[in-house]
């Protein structure tokens, strides 16, 4: 997969937990690294998922979508997990792409991107709309070490005409978080004593999509 023109690429390195509707959020004191949390940022994000209609992308482990609101509004591939995390490629929305409720139509950069993989047509998938509320997890200087949300997912599997709505929360690092492995496993397990405590467990599915569709 290539990130093609306008493309940008990360390795997001994350974990994901399953939590009740009324399960308090974590005290995150322990985190080492962590000095401050910083304010609840509410983000409304609706993205659509396609695929091909013989699942090409899915059986490769690759995710196309579009998404609309919160800072990083566009299209989106993400490639299979390896080793500590999973690399998304972003490109930004075409001017006359900004209708929730219309069909996405994929921008050929886009299509470039996974044309080894899979070819249109590509047809609806998945919506998932989200109400996302994020905080920012500080360092003493004030750098973001991770970042922590907590998600209200409202799904719709278009090809089963299936509905379901969750609460989970998510952790990944930022951009002054620990990079060695050592170090990632160390948060990341302070992280999860930190979930347990307020009563979230392991992520049933590797991801929202994979939810949405029953997985």
């Amino acid at each position: 997969m290539s990130a093609g023109p306008n493309g940008s690429s990360n390795v997001e390195v994350e974990t994901k937990y399953d939590v009740d509707d009324d399960t308090p959020l974590p005290d995150w004191s322990t985190l080492p690294g962590v000095a401050t949390v910083g304010d609840p940022e509410p983000r409304d994000l609706d993205a659509r998922y396609l695929d091909t209609p013989a699942a090409d992308l899915a059986r490769a482990g690759v995710a196309m979508r579009r998404r609309l609101g919160g800072p990083d509004a566009g299209w989106h591939v993400k490639g299979p997990a390896e080793g500590a995390g999973r690399t998304e490629t972003q490109w930004p929305l075409e001017a006359d792409d900004v209708d929730p409720e219309a069909d996405p139509i994929v921008p050929p950069a886009v299509q470039d991107a996974v044309s080894a993989i899979a070819r249109p047509p590509f047809a609806a998938l998945a919506r998932l709309r989200n109400h996302r509320t994020a905080y920012a997890l500080r360092d003493a200087e004030g750098n973001e070490v991770a970042e922590f949300v907590d998600d209200r997912v409202r799904a719709r599997d278009e090809r089963r005409g299936v509905e379901s709505s969750w609460r989970e929360w998510e952790v990944e690092l930022g951009a002054a978080g620990p990079t060695d492995d050592e170090g990632r496993a160390a948060f990341f397990a302070a992280v999860d004593a930190a979930v347990f405590a307020a009563g979230g467990r392991p992520a049933a599915s590797g991801s929202k999509l994979a939810r949405a569709l029953g997985h």
